[in-house]
């Protein structure tokens, strides 16, 4: 189903492909973590230890955007039909197995922390989130009830255009990614294949709402300088529609492939994303900020509704 070249491409990104349309992927946090240097900010914020996750995507290169923020070489995308899906069993086997064996050579650096490198062989946490849009997959509703069986807690971030799947699945945290404050905007940052892309969006928005009594729910903002910082009374308007739980709000890292679509300078400092976001608040009142990551360049509010410490399985 992916075209050898791009297996190939993908490989020497440090992928490890799983079946036909899955790969998984060392997340740097995992390393750093594994050496003592630092944590993701999913761990700081939400309690999720970064050795002991995933990073899985069951759809890799798989995806109706083509987001000009995406790290990911996006134009290299396989459209958005996975054909003759693997089941979720081969996948999160596939995955484990390609995970451990990434993780190996650790094994033999002295500057791992023995405990934590021990704790991997025992992953408590998948990440679906590593490249490709994860509501393509047809089988996500049986992968996330497998994941459960094992005590695995499970992030699935989506761009939201998939509504009737977003209706389906109860992952332990949802994430419905924000780029932009109007359609117009939307339109040109993500790049939707879909003519009716906002529509989809707005409606998925709207079940994200009632999404927050069955699983925890997040919006991620992701901020671009001069290009999708500005209206944050539309982006406010846009939050109220879906209720979140939480709401992230992180600045675009220029990083992997996007460098060759955006500058340096389209990186806003974590300073101007707390700017940014208080200017949000001033629309939300019912949100507060809970916490932040300074390097991460991050910012994590919430509504006071759910602890925002996960339990190990939900």
């Amino acid at each position: 189903m992916i075209p050898e070249a791009t297996k190939k491409m993908l490989k020497k990104q440090h992928y490890a492909l799983v079946g036909n349309h899955s790969a998984v992927q060392i997340c740097r946090y995992t390393k750093k973590s594994l050496l003592d240097e630092d944590v993701c900010y999913k761990q700081q914020f939400y309690g999720i230890n970064c050795h002991q996750c995933v990073q899985v995507a069951p759809s890799v290169m798989f995806c109706e955007h083509k987001c000009i923020f995406c790290w990911r070489p996006i134009e290299k995308n396989l459209g958005t039909k996975i054909t003759n899906p693997d089941s979720p069993k081969e996948i999160i086997s596939g995955c484990l197995k390609m995970h451990r064996k990434m993780l190996n050579g650790f094994g033999g650096n002295d500057r791992v922390n023995r405990a934590k490198y021990k704790d991997t062989y025992g992953p408590k946490h998948f990440a679906i989130s590593l490249s490709g849009e994860p509501t393509l997959y047809k089988k996500l509703p049986e992968m996330l009830k497998e994941l459960k069986k094992m005590k695995i807690t499970s992030f699935i971030v989506s761009n939201g255009e998939n509504p009737s799947m977003i209706k389906k699945i109860n992952p332990t945290q949802l994430y419905i990614s924000m780029i932009a404050p109007n359609q117009p905007l939307y339109r040109k940052i993500s790049q939707t294949c879909n003519k009716d892309g906002w529509k989809r969006y707005l409606e998925t928005l709207k079940i994200l709402k009632q999404k927050s009594k069955s699983t925890r729910t997040v919006l991620r903002l992701t901020l671009i300088k001069d290009i999708n910082m500005l209206e944050p009374e539309n982006y406010a308007k846009l939050i109220k529609i879906a209720g979140p739980d939480f709401i992230e709000i992180k600045a675009y890292m220029n990083i992997g492939f996007s460098q060759y679509r955006l500058r340096l300078s389209n990186m806003p400092l974590h300073t101007e994303v707390n700017k940014f976001t208080k200017e949000i608040l001033k629309f939300l009142p019912k949100y507060k900020i809970l916490d932040e990551k300074e390097n991460s360049r991050v910012v994590l509010l919430g509504n006071g509704k759910k602890n925002k410490k996960i339990p190990k399985v939900l």
